[in-house]
C-alpha cells in the first residue's frame, strides 16, 4: 500500500551497503520507519530526506512493519541544526527524546507539531535553555507524566509556599513537606514558567530572558521529575551535559568569565508567549 506523509526525521541508521533507515515522527501516522535505498551515496537524490530534523513529505510503500521510501521532498531541512555545536547537540536531543520517550500509539498530530515548532524556534537562534524545558514539559504530558503545581500533590492544598517532589507528583506544601526532606525550593518566577510551560504551545512562544539560576533550577527539576518517571539513558544528554559543563551552552559563561545578570520578566507577559 502506498501512503503519502509529512514527516520529521527523528532517528537515522545506517542500513546494507548504501541504505538508511529513518523514523519519522508523522502528523497522521504516528512514528514510521522507511527505508532509503541509496541514501548514502554522494549522488543520491534522496540523502537530504534521511538526515536527522529534515521535515518533509514522504512517499513510502508498506507492507510489512518498515515502509521503502519511492519519492519524497524537502520542506525545511533545518540546515541551521547541522551547524557548529549548540544546533546539533539541542535538536539532537530533542529527537532523541521523542523517540525514545514516546510510545507509536502517543505520537500524533499535537506532537508533530510542537516537535517542528521546537526545532524551528531553536533555528531561529531562540534560547535553548527555555526551549527545551518546554519541549520537556510536552513530553512527559504527552506521555501521561504531568506534575502537580497548583496545589499539594499530597493532600491537595492551595496554600504555600511549595518545593518540588517528583516522588511525591510534583509540588509540596508547608504540611507534607515531611514526605520528601529532598524535595526543590524553586523561585517564584520558576513556578510561574513551569505552571505556564504545562499549557504552552511551542508554536507561540516568544522571547524570554532569564537568569542562569532560573535556567539552573529550571532544568533540574525537568530532570529530576524525568529521571523518576522515564528513566531515559540519551545520549545526546550525556553529550550535552559534557558541554554544559565547560559553559559552552545555557548562556554560561566561562569558568573565568562573566555574564551580566537580567531580571526575569514577567511569564505571563508579551515576551513569554
Amino acid at each position: 500500500m502506498l501512503y503519502r506523509v509529512e514527516g520529521i526525521v527523528i532517528r537515522s541508521t545506517d542500513y546494507g551497503e548504501g541504505n538508511k533507515i529513518v523514523t519519522l515522527l508523522t502528523s497522521t501516522h504516528g512514528k514510521q520507519g522507511v527505508v532509503i535505498r541509496g541514501a548514502r551515496k554522494l549522488k543520491s537524490r534522496y540523502g537530504a530526506l534521511a538526515q536527522l530534523f529534515t521535515y518533509g513529505e514522504y512517499s513510502f510503500y508498506k507492507s510489512g512493519s518498515l515502509g521503502t521510501l519511492g519519492s519524497g521532498e524537502v520542506i525545511e531541512s533545518f540546515r541551521e541544526l547541522r551547524e557548529g555545536l549548540e544546533g546539533p547537540a539541542y535538536a539532537s536531543y530533542a529527537a532523541e527524546l521523542t523517540d525514545r520517550a514516546v510510545g507509536d500509539e502517543e505520537a500524533g498530530d499535537f506532537l508533530f507539531r510542537q516537535l517542528k515548532a521546537c526545532l524551528k524556534a531553536l533555528a531561529e537562534g531562540k534560547d535553548p535553555g527555555v526551549v527545551m524545558r518546554v519541549y520537556e514539559m510536552i513530553i512527559v504530558g504527552t506521555a501521561g507524566y504531568l506534575p502537580v503545581l497548583d496545589e499539594c500533590a499530597s493532600c491537595g492544598r492551595a496554600e504555600g509556599p511549595f518545593r518540588f517532589s517528583p516522588p511525591a507528583g510534583g509540588a509540596l506544601c508547608p504540611l507534607c513537606r515531611h514526605r520528601d526532606p529532598a524535595a526543590m525550593e524553586l523561585d517564584d518566577g520558576v513556578w510561574k514558567l513551569l505552571r505556564l510551560f504545562t499549557g504552552l504551545d511551542l508554536s507561540r512562544l516568544g522571547n524570554i530572558t532569564l537568569k542562569d539560576s532560573s535556567k539552573n533550577q529550571l532544568q533540574l527539576s525537568m530532570r529530576r521529575w524525568m529521571d523518576h518517571y522515564m528513566g531515559l539513558n540519551l545520549k545526546s544528554r550525556h553529550f550535552l551535559d559534557q558541554l554544559e559543563r565547560h559553559g559552552e551552552l545555557l548562556g554560561r559563561p566561562p569558568e573565568n568569565g562573566t555574564r551580566e545578570r537580567r531580571p526575569d520578566p514577567d511569564p505571563e507577559g508579551d515576551s513569554a508567549v
